[in-house]
């Protein structure tokens, strides 16, 4: 079996889960005992592992959305000697539905989140939102299995598409690289990111949109005991006026309290798993989030997970186990932040039940979310859908 993997991030370019997802999956698959053979195209330049695609010359100054398709399309023609297309994200959807219209083959979607659970998006797209918000309905309704990344996510799915066939909808959850994220403890290598290894600090780590909540911790840290660090690595913003909403939040945060701390860059895994590690509590407050892999790298270097009880990261952050859940409702932000500074300052105040929250999470990560299992159960759909086409 000759499977083509369309994504739109891969390796250097990897800034959000999805990528991450993608990356993890096809080492995974290519290390499996009789596995298929992977051919990755992506987009931007060569790559030694993968076949990169950019932007078509007439479309360089073109909508974003635009220049997907562009892509697509170049990705597409090359898809002439693959099995099966697994496309990741509506940037990479439209290729895997094209090659499934012009060369035959199946065509397999992994949903990582919906267009239309993400209506911020349009800030950042323009009119672009209504063509990546099409690309992706056409593609999901028509392709020959979707993935979701958590059962959270499948029933998404079916919400947003109720004339997707429930029987394509399959779940095959993220998983995380538990020997790459691992505890490392570093002092010196968190103190050359201007923290204090020896101030108890919160940290969240995540791309700046709105889909992760940084807006809502902000308004939480008001209400953080004192003495309490909080750690921002936060960057990759979706549009300048949110990297200008974020930047004046945090100023005008640091000029009341010491011990905040923004790194506005996504930092290189040597650096992130020792920061993630010193961390008394790792903070996700995401308003909507299909699984949220940060969850389980968190978990697995051994820190405590406070988190929204959105979308899959309940699957992933055992409640009073692993770390402690927060309710997100959109129509009361007061109560989520206040929400949030409580269940931050509870662990905060007791980081030996912090400790035993994160040992608690290593063990979970190293027991149910392994790459190698979740390739495995990819192949099997792949298998599914080439049998069901025979």
């Amino acid at each position: 079996m000759r499977v083509g993997v369309i994504t739109r991030e891969w390796p250097p370019d990897v800034y959000g889960g999805a990528g991450v997802h993608v990356e993890h999956l096809v080492a995974a698959l290519r290390g499996l005992d009789n596995g298929p053979e992977i051919e990755v195209h992506a987009f931007g330049g060569p790559r030694p592992d993968a076949i990169g695609h950019g932007v078509p010359a007439g479309l360089q100054a073109a909508n974003g959305a635009l220049q997907a398709v562009g892509v697509d399309v170049e990705i597409a023609a090359a898809l002439t000697d693959v099995d099966l297309a697994h496309s990741h994200t509506w940037y990479a959807n439209h290729a895997g539905h094209l090659a499934k219209l012009v060369h035959g083959i199946p065509h397999v979607v992994t949903a990582h989140s919906l267009e239309p659970r993400r209506p911020w998006k349009a800030d950042q797209l323009g009119g672009g939102y209504r063509l990546s918000s099409w690309v992706e309905r056409t593609s999901y309704l028509d392709a020959d299995a979707v993935i979701a990344v958590s059962r959270g996510m499948r029933a998404d799915v079916l919400d947003v598409y109720p004339d997707l066939d429930p029987a394509k909808v399959f779940v095959v959850g993220n998983g995380v690289d538990a020997q790459a994220y691992r505890p490392v403890e570093a002092p010196d290598v968190v103190r050359s990111l201007g923290v204090d290894p020896d101030r108890p600090y919160a940290l969240f780590v995540g791309r700046i949109t709105r889909q992760k909540g940084l807006m809502h911790l902000l308004a939480a840290a008001e209400q953080l005991p004192p003495e309490a660090g909080l750690v921002l690595c936060a960057g990759a913003p979706d549009t300048p006026a949110e990297r200008t909403q974020v930047a004046d939040a945090i100023a005008e945060l640091q000029s009341r309290r010491s011990g905040v701390v923004w790194i506005e860059q996504m930092l290189p895994r040597e650096q992130l798993v020792p920061l993630i590690t010193g961390a008394t509590v790792f903070v996700v407050p995401s308003v909507y989030e299909p699984l949220g892999i940060v969850n389980l790298e968190a978990a697995a270097c051994g820190t405590a997970v406070v988190a929204s009880d959105v979308g899959g990261i309940p699957e992933v952050v055992d409640d009073g186990r692993t770390g402690l859940l927060v309710h997100y409702d959109p129509d009361r932000p007061a109560e989520f932040a206040a929400g949030l500074a409580a269940r931050i300052s509870e662990l905060l105040a007791d980081p030996a039940r912090a400790a035993a929250m994160g040992t608690a999470g290593r063990e979970r990560v190293l027991a149910e979310f392994g790459w190698p299992a979740i390739a495995q159960q990819t192949v099997q759909v792949y298998e599914a859908v080439l049998a069901g086409r025979s």
